[in-house]
C-alpha cells in the first residue's frame, strides 16, 4: 500500500448534501452564479454556499463535476459538496470525476444520483492535504496538456471539412466555357412516393417504410408486399440511384436509393427525377452536400418545399466532365475521411488518456507529471 494513502468510504472524505430550490420568478440579478446539473446557468443576487465549492447533477445532466472558485448557490438539480473534512476541494473534484457517478441512480421514471449509495464507494487517498495538492498539481498540468491537443485536433478535424467543403464549392460555381445553368425543376420532376397513414403501416413485415426519423437509418415499420407492388406500379417512384433528400427536420440529408424493396414517407422524403443525359446522379449527389437550402438566409428552415427546391440553381458541365469531376470529388473525400478518422481517433484516445490519468491518481501511482504531445 501507498505510504500516507488509505482506504475510506466517500462518505468519510466529502458529504453530498441536495441543492436549493429557487422558482424562476424569485431569481434576481447579481454577480452569484446559479449552479445546474449542467454547470452555470444564471446568476443571483444571495449565495447559498461559501466557495470554493463541488457540484455535480443529481437530476437532468448526471455524472459532470464542476469545481466552482467563488460562493454560488447550488440549484435542485444538484448535489454539492457540503463538507470536505479538511480535504482539498480541487482534490474532491478529482476524485468525484474518477469513477462513473451515473452509476449510482436510482428511482422510477427520472434518473435520480442516489448520494447515499455515492457515500458508500470505497476510495484510496492520501491523507496529507499537502499530498493531495501535489496530485492536483500533477493533474491540473496533465489536463491542460490534454485540452490543448483536443482543441488542436478539434481545430484540425474542423479545418479539414472546411477545405473540402470549399473545393466543393469551386466545383459547382464554376461558369466556364461550355457549362450550363439552370434549376433543379429545369433538369427534373420533383417526385415523392404515394402517401401511407400510419394505420397501414406495422412494427414488423415485408417491405421497410422509412420515415424522417429513420431515413437513413434502420426502419421501426413497416408495409405488406402487396401494398408495395401496388403502389409502386401507380405511383412515383425512385430508380436505382436516385438522390432522396430529408424535406424536414434536418433539411438535405441525401441517400443513394440502392435499387432494395422500400418505401418512403411522402413529402418529407423526396428527389428529382432528372434526365442524367443533362445532369449525373452523382454530380447531383455531391452538389446536394454543399447546397444553399436556405437563400433567404432568414430563420431556420423547418421544411423544404417543393417550389423552393425547383428553384434552387445548379452548373453542370457535359457528362462526361461531369464523370472526371466526380471522380476527383471521390478520391479527395476518401483522402479527407482517412485524415477525420484520424482526428476522431486521437479525440478518442485524449478522452481514454484522460480516464488513465484520473484511475492513476486515486491508487496512489501517479508520481510526476507527464507532458502530452499535441
Amino acid at each position: 500500500m501507498t505510504q500516507g494513502w488509505s482506504h475510506k468510504k466517500l462518505g468519510e472524505v466529502c458529504v453530498l448534501q441536495r441543492g436549493f430550490d429557487l422558482p424562476k420568478g424569485d431569481r434576481k440579478s447579481g454577480l452569484v452564479p446559479l449552479i445546474s446539473s449542467s454547470g452555470r446557468s444564471d446568476y443571483h443576487d444571495e449565495a447559498k454556499v461559501k466557495g470554493p465549492g463541488v457540484v455535480t447533477g443529481r437530476s437532468g445532466s448526471i455524472g459532470k463535476v464542476f469545481f466552482i472558485e467563488e460562493d454560488f448557490w447550488p440549484l435542485n438539480t444538484t448535489l454539492y459538496v457540503k463538507e470536505f473534512y479538511g480535504n482539498y476541494p480541487r482534490f474532491v473534484a478529482y476524485l468525484l470525476n474518477s469513477f462513473d457517478l451515473s452509476r449510482y441512480t436510482s428511482g422510477a421514471g427520472v434518473p435520480t444520483l442516489n448520494r447515499n449509495h455515492v457515500h458508500d464507494e470505497l476510495v484510496f487517498v492520501p491523507e496529507s492535504v499537502e499530498e493531495q495538492k501535489r496530485i492536483v498539481a500533477i493533474l491540473d498540468q496533465a489536463f491542460a496538456d490534454i485540452d490543448q491537443a483536443r482543441a488542436t485536433a478539434e481545430a484540425n478535424l474542423k479545418n479539414t471539412r472546411e477545405l473540402f467543403d470549399s473545393y466543393l464549392q469551386q466545383v459547382f460555381n464554376q461558369r466556364g466555357e461550355g457549362w450550363s445553368q439552370l434549376t433543379l425543376g429545369e433538369i427534373g420532376r420533383v417526385s415523392m412516393c404515394k402517401r401511407v397513414l400510419k394505420a397501414q403501416t406495422s412494427s414488423s413485415g415485408d417491405i421497410p417504410f422509412f420515415k424522417i426519423g429513420t431515413f437513413g437509418k434502420e426502419p421501426d415499420a413497416f408495409i405488406s408486399r402487396s401494398m408495395y407492388e401496388d403502389f409502386k406500379a401507380k405511383y412515383s417512384y425512385p430508380k436505382l440511384g436516385d438522390i432522396l433528400l430529408s424535406a424536414s427536420g434536418t433539411i438535405g440529408r441525401r441517400v443513394i436509393y440502392d435499387g432494395k424493396p422500400a418505401y418512403f414517407q411522402d413529402s418529407n422524403i423526396v428527389w428529382i427525377d432528372n434526365d442524367e443525359r443533362l445532369v449525373l446522379n452523382n454530380y447531383l449527389y455531391h452538389f446536394y452536400g454543399i447546397c444553399d437550402w436556405n437563400p433567404s438566409k432568414g430563420a431556420t428552415i423547418s421544411r423544404l418545399y417543393n417550389d423552393d427546391l425547383r428553384r434552387i440553381k445548379i452548373s453542370f458541365p457535359a457528362p462526361n466532365i461531369q464523370k472526371q469531376l466526380v471522380k476527383n470529388i471521390s478520391l479527395l473525400s476518401e483522402k479527407i475521411e482517412i485524415v477525420q478518422a484520424n482526428y476522431v481517433k486521437k479525440l478518442d484516445s485524449l478522452d481514454e488518456l484522460k480516464k488513465s490519468i484520473l484511475q492513476k491518481a486515486f491508487t496512489g501511482e501517479l508520481t510526476k507529471s507527464k507532458g502530452i504531445a499535441a
